[in-house]
């Protein structure tokens, strides 16, 4: 005779939890969201860059579209702005990521990615990055140093969920509008908060 009745069915998922989680991991940049924007926009007051790179984790979305915004809110001339990533050299942006961009002024169809390792990191000024990670491999890996980088989500004048500007890479073309709105806003920040560009004065008689 058998005596066991049925599997128990597996407990329920409590609804939310998974939210609930991410919620709590990312509490440290919530409340200290406001001590390192402080100190991020004091860093950048302190000296007009040469050179501002802009790097993500592959270079085809989120970097090439901050260097095609400074470009256009910083104007001709010094500094100079370029991007690069960690991995995977001469790839086009895709698609849509292309017509999101042009959709918002910038024209990202000539850009192809380029490594790091392909930039002279000790003739750049300012490195923004898209999460600490990044940070930490470029001080840890490159040699840069710490005082050179800013997580560029650190500058975010509105209330953040996380630290990090995420990878909107085969994400919904929701997510990709939120990250670039997102580095727009930064952006916007960091144009402002940057000293008078210097006006280098010809040498004459005194």
């Amino acid at each position: 005779m058998r005596l066991s009745g049925p599997p128990a069915p597996a407990p329920a998922a409590v609804p939310g939890l998974g939210a609930v989680l991410r919620a709590l991991r990312h509490l440290p940049d919530r409340l200290l969201h406001g001590v390192r924007r402080r100190r991020a926009l004091a860093r950048l007051r302190r000296q007009y860059p040469n050179e501002i790179l802009v790097v993500c984790h592959g270079n085809i979305m989120r970097s090439p579209y901050g260097e095609g915004v400074l470009r256009r809110l910083l104007g001709g001339g010094a500094p100079r702005v370029r991007s690069a990533g960690f991995v995977g050299p001469d790839r086009p942006v895709p698609g849509p990521t292309l017509a999101r961009a042009a959709k918002r002024g910038v024209d990202l169809g000539g850009h192809r990615s380029r490594l790091i390792l392909s930039v002279n990191l000790r003739d750049v000024d300012l490195v923004l990055v898209m999460n600490a990670d990044q940070r930490r491999e470029l001080t840890e890996r490159f040699g840069v140093v710490d005082r050179a980088v800013v997580v560029l989500g650190d500058l975010d004048p509105e209330p953040i969920t996380t630290r990090a500007i995420e990878d909107p890479l085969d994400r919904p073309l929701e997510v990709l509008d939120a990250v670039f709105a997102r580095i727009d806003r930064c952006l916007g920040e960091l144009v402002r908060a940057l000293p008078r560009r210097p006006v280098h004065q010809p040498h004459g008689d005194a």
